[in-house]
């Protein structure tokens, strides 16, 4: 297509959203946010919820504001968080408010699903690492509850957003790959697992493939939106985490790691087809779907979500410091002061996580921090620290060979201090950015479904020519070897 193409990629992240416009030449993009809103979850008596409404208005105001103060966009397309849902009835009506997947009603499910299929038979189908919070607990905790009773179709977050602009119901396969729902060697879903969890298969549409298109805006809505023609829904890759790996600078040869930085640290490999093995049982690794057929081998790190709920604690108490301010305190601390597991299933729900971190070092026998900066500290390194320890079984247990580079993206590649840590814990190059990781995959992916790029290495050259990383050398790698030891034994994390 001569000229420019403009995408607008609609960005949902767990405590925020945006909309960036993309335009592409057809060798660089350029990206502009245009509009930023909060995600705040909606607590409500009988539990957590999102504001599902409010987040599907945001993409008219983002399509508006596109409209009358850049360009039209060519295509749009959606990606967010994983695991969460909307079901609708027989009449295309939401049977409730979406649950957020922090919501406290799947304590214990995970242990009651054992019970119906054992752990080794249901990793054996779905290839998923166990996480509380996966569609599969969240559908049995609803259990004869009305919102499940009355459901007939079951719909992911971007799905459902892309119902409402189009009518049309489809299944994204990156965003359903992260439900324990899907068979990844079959590409398709997981029909034992539905029959064990008696949940129906005419809940689910066929799966697309990324890089397609689902529908176009509804006429009925193109007017109030100022659309003239007609707007197509690309189908990008849906889960945030599969846009960001489409949006990795990696050159072609030797094997590389990624880490999609942000509320959790996605740290994983890309291959060709599924692993399902006992090593990736044990490890807790999940294999999850990506673009042009590739596996996302990765594992779900708590990642900057706790210095964010930090933050939060902090501001309360009259500390107003910004993310850069407090990564520049924290890197004038004594290192190695103490160190905690991120996956310690106490930093998972939202609370007093300084206290949480206090409480852990005072149970392991350590010297407690005494400021926000030092607690600062113990958190980057300790994430530092659980990248080493996901790399080396990674590179030991299941892949046999070395990793010899990382590239982090999303926002959390933007921190410097952890950058620098993680390439000494690491010891290999670590490649920061770009942070808009997510959008830029969703546009480039928007691009694949209009025809003007072909392959997944087509986007990564576009990523290279228009989005220089920073790169970081591990230098002073000792202290961090010697130190690694100590992280062992206080996690209790076998080495």
């Amino acid at each position: 297509m001569p000229g420019q193409l403009h995408g607008l990629a609609f960005d949902y992240g767990a405590s925020s959203g945006r909309a960036i416009l993309g335009s592409f030449d057809g060798e660089k993009l350029s990206i502009k946010e245009i509009h930023r809103f909060a995600n705040e979850p909606v607590n409500l008596p009988d539990g957590l919820y999102w504001d599902a409404m409010f987040l599907y208005a945001q993409i008219g105001e983002g399509i508006r504001k596109a409209i009358r103060e850049y360009a039209a966009p060519d295509s749009i397309g959606i990606d967010t968080w994983g695991v969460d849902f909307g079901l609708l009835d027989r009449t295309g009506r939401l049977t409730g408010n979406p649950v957020h997947y922090r919501d406290s009603r799947t304590q214990g499910m995970m242990e009651r699903a054992f019970d119906r299929m054992p752990q080794e038979e249901l990793f054996e189908h779905t290839g998923l690492a166990f996480l509380p919070f996966n569609t599969l607990y969240q559908l049995l905790a609803l259990e004869g509850l009305p919102s499940r009773d009355n459901a007939d179709k079951l719909l992911f977050t971007p799905d459902l957003f892309a119902y409402f602009l189009t009518g049309e119901i489809g299944a994204e396969y990156s965003i359903a790959s992260t439900s324990q729902l899907i068979n990844p060697k079959l590409r398709d879903w997981a029909m034992p697992v539905l029959n064990a969890f008696s949940i129906p298969r005419g809940w689910f549409p066929a799966l697309q493939q990324p890089g397609s298109t689902r529908g176009y805006v509804r006429a009925s809505l193109a007017g109030d939106l100022g659309v003239t023609g007609r707007l197509p829904v690309a189908t990008a890759a849906s889960h945030d985490t599969a846009s960001a790996v489409c949006a990795l600078p990696a050159e072609e040869g030797g094997r590389f790691a990624y880490i999609s930085s942000g509320t959790w640290s996605l740290l994983g490999v890309e291959i060709g087809e599924p692993i399902i093995r006992d090593a990736v049982l044990r490890g807790n690794y999940t294999n999850e779907g990506g673009a042009f057929g590739t596996t996302r081998l990765l594992k779900n790190i708590m990642g900057l979500w706790i210095i964010q709920e930090c933050r939060r604690v902090w501001r309360r108490e009259g500390l107003s410091a910004d993310y850069g301010e407090i990564a520049r305190r924290a890197s004038d601390e004594a290192p190695f002061i103490a160190f905690f597991d991120p996956d310690d299933d106490a930093f998972l729900p939202p609370g007093d996580m300084p206290g949480r971190i206090r409480a852990y070092c005072l149970a392991t026998g350590q010297t407690p921090p005494d400021s926000p900066w030092q607690t600062a500290r113990i958190v980057y390194e300790s994430l530092a620290m659980k990248y080493r320890w996901t790399v080396k079984h990674l590179e030991r247990d299941i892949l046999g060979e070395r990793i010899e580079r990382l590239y982090v993206v999303g926002g959390g590649s933007q921190n410097m201090l952890l950058n620098r840590m993680t390439a000494r814990a690491l010891g290999i190059p670590v490649y920061a950015g770009p942070s808009e990781a997510t959008a830029i995959g969703n546009l480039l992916m928007q691009a694949v479904s209009l025809g003007e790029l072909k392959s997944l290495s087509d986007i990564r050259a576009v990523v290279r020519a228009s989005f220089a990383p920073d790169i970081y050398e591990p230098d002073l790698t000792s202290p961090w070897n010697d130190a690694y030891s100590r992280f062992l034994r206080v996690t209790g994390l076998p080495e």
